[in-house]
Order: structure tokens, then C-alpha cells, then sequence
């Protein structure tokens, strides 16, 4: 008891912990009652990368949100003095959750996506730096719709989505323990023991696929972390591998709605091949010859293990960058871009 009243970072740490062990036995528990339900209200989906095309409920991020929820509302319980930042965060994901919800039953353009992904990320303005320019707090909303839809993007394969997560929450947590941002660690290690829990099922062989509404909260919670724990080249860098994903499609296809492309295709030993036509991707780029859907997902996950370790390196290595003298002069002029179009 005297060290949590001593030492409040530990304290923080602690409360982060069971933020994500709370949050990965309700995602544990409810996910095989959630399967069922979807799968008698008809929300499911071919899984197209297998010969047999076995039938698998969709949605499943209806579990990642609600295990999150229950993670942050321990959060909010346990340090009611960041009740307000973590209530923010909280109503971003729950309108990132529902955009997903609408697209998942309806299908959403990619521009109505993309608008209505901006209007969610907007409370996350009400928790920004004290007197920021306009120019920042736009960024704000506008990165939330783009991080969102980059975690979307990089999907279709059995545990793809919810394993980069679980990488990438990784990645954050640590980053924000060593660069001391605990109170953010609540939020990354909620989000992280909430997909390790969804990974189970999500896995080679998948019984329930996270749809857009487990995807894109994934993306807007990193976006949130970025902003919050102002960690943003943290954030950049273990999100290069969908960086890298999404280029590789514009470049090749241009914005394409979701119907006009061509799924990876399976061949008559199981293996998956890139088809005759179709847009790059960072999938495909794996694809160089024929391979097994589990191995094709590991080497993903390797690639963004690498990202992920080197945001770590970064966050080790960064207050030695902030005392560089060149260096501290560079992020000087970096900051003064947060104060443009200040009016007040």
C-alpha cells in the first residue's frame, strides 16, 4: 500500500494492467455467446481464402468493443481524475464502433466513411495541448479517419487485423511506460488485453472475423494514443506496414469502392495465390509465390513485430534526441506548426 501511495507511476502502471486483464476476460467470455448470436441472426460470411469456403460469423468486433468499454469504465473507477480523458476516448470509440456497425450491415462508400470517421475523432479536440492552432486541432479528426482506415485496409486473412493490433498496442504501451505517459497506458493496455482475448477466436482457423467494426477501432484507438500521449512518430512508425499496404493499392488501383476488388485466391492445394488482376498490396507482395493463409499471416506479423520494436527503440532513445541540440532546435520548429491559425 505505501508504494502505490508513493509512487503514483506504478500505481498507474498497476491500474493499466488490470484495465487489460479486466478487458481480455469479458472479450474472453462473451465471444462464443457473441459467435452464436451473430451466426443465428444470419450476420455471417464465406471465408473465401479456404477451399471448403467454411461459413464464419462477422461482426466479431462487437466483442472488442464491448471488452473495451468494460476496460475503460475500470479505468475511470480506479483514477477518477482522468474520468474526463478517458470519457473522451471512450465516446470516440463507441461512434468509431457504431460507423463500423453501419458499414458492416450496409456497406459505407469510402468518402461517407471517411466523413463520418472525421466527425467521431472530433471530441478527441476537447483533450488536445492548451492552446493549440486551428490547424492542429483539425489534424486531430482528420487523422483518427485516416488511421482508421489503414488498420481497415490491411484485413482479409485469418488473425491479420487483431494480430497487428496486438503488436501494435504492444509497441504503444511499452513506448508510453518508458516515455512515462501512464495514464495513457490505461487506454493502449485496455485495447491490447481486449484483442489478445479476440485472437483467439480471430486465428488460423478463424471462427469469427472483427469486420469494419473491429478494424477501425483498432485504427482510431492508436490515433487517440498518438494524440493523447503526443507520440505521434511512435504511432507512425508501427503503423508502416498499413502505411505501406495502402500506397501499394493507391499506386496500383487508385480509392476503389470494396466490390470492385478481386479477392486473393486459393489454388487446389490450399494455397493462396495473387489473382491474374487486382490492385498491389503489402498481401500480395507476399504472395510472390504460393503459400499456406497461417504463413502468410506470420510473415505479416513478422514485418510488423519490426515496426513495432523499432517504435520501442525510438521511445528508448528519445529523450537523448529532445537534448541533442540540432535535433531539439529541428522539433522546435516542429511545435510552432501546433500554434498556427492560434486566435486566441
Amino acid at each position: 500500500m505505501t508504494i502505490l501511495i508513493t509512487n503514483p507511476s506504478f500505481t498507474l502502471v498497476l491500474i493499466s494492467t488490470i484495465c487489460g486483464i479486466l478487458g481480455f476476460f469479458v472479450t474472453r467470455l462473451t465471444m462464443p455467446r457473441l459467435i452464436k448470436k451473430l451466426e443465428n441472426a444470419n450476420i455471417i460470411g464465406k471465408d473465401m481464402h479456404k477451399s471448403a469456403k467454411p461459413i464464419v460469423a462477422e461482426m466479431g468486433g462487437i466483442g472488442i468493443l464491448f471488452g473495451f468499454v468494460i476496460g475503460i469504465f475500470a479505468g475511470i473507477y480506479l483514477h477518477p481524475i482522468l474520468t474526463f480523458q478517458l470519457s473522451v476516448v471512450l465516446i470516440v470509440i463507441l461512434l468509431v464502433g457504431i460507423i463500423g456497425m453501419v458499414d458492416d450491415l450496409l456497406t459505407l462508400s469510402s468518402k461517407e466513411k471517411f466523413i463520418l470517421l472525421f466527425l467521431a475523432g472530433i471530441p478527441l479536440i476537447w483533450i488536445a495541448p492548451p492552446n493549440v492552432g486551428l490547424l492542429y486541432l483539425i489534424l486531430i479528426p482528420i487523422a483518427v479517419s485516416i488511421v482508421a482506415n489503414l488498420t481497415n485496409m490491411l484485413a482479409g486473412l485469418n488473425g491479420i487485423e487483431s494480430g497487428l493490433g496486438v503488436i501494435a498496442m504492444t509497441s504503444l504501451t511499452i513506448s508510453c511506460i518508458i516515455l512515462g505517459k501512464y495514464d495513457v497506458a490505461i487506454i493502449s493496455m485496455s485495447m491490447l488485453g481486449v484483442l489478445v482475448a479476440f485472437l483467439l477466436y480471430n486465428k488460423y482457423p478463424s471462427s469469427v472475423f472483427p469486420g469494419d467494426t473491429g478494424t477501425l477501432i483498432i485504427g482510431a484507438t492508436i490515433a487517440a494514443i498518438a494524440f493523447i500521449g503526443r507520440i505521434k512518430l511512435i504511432a507512425f512508425i508501427v503503423l508502416i506496414p498499413n502505411i505501406i499496404d495502402a500506397a501499394m493499392k493507391f499506386y496500383s488501383a487508385g480509392v476503389m469502392e470494396r466490390q470492385q476488388h478481386r479477392p486473393t485466391e486459393v489454388n487446389d492445394d490450399g494455397k493462396l495465390i495473387i489473382p491474374d488482376q487486382g490492385f498491389k498490396s503489402l498481401i500480395r507482395l507476399v504472395l510472390k509465390k504460393p503459400i499456406n493463409e497461417k504463413d502468410a499471416v506470420k510473415i505479416i506479423w513478422g514485418i510488423g513485430i519490426v515496426f513495432g520494436i523499432l517504435g520501442i527503440i525510438v521511445a528508448i532513445i528519445m529523450p537523448e534526441i529532445i537534448r541533442n541540440t540540432t535535433l531539439a532546435q529541428f522539433i522546435k520548429y516542429k511545435d510552432v506548426l501546433y500554434y498556427v491559425f492560434n486566435f486566441s
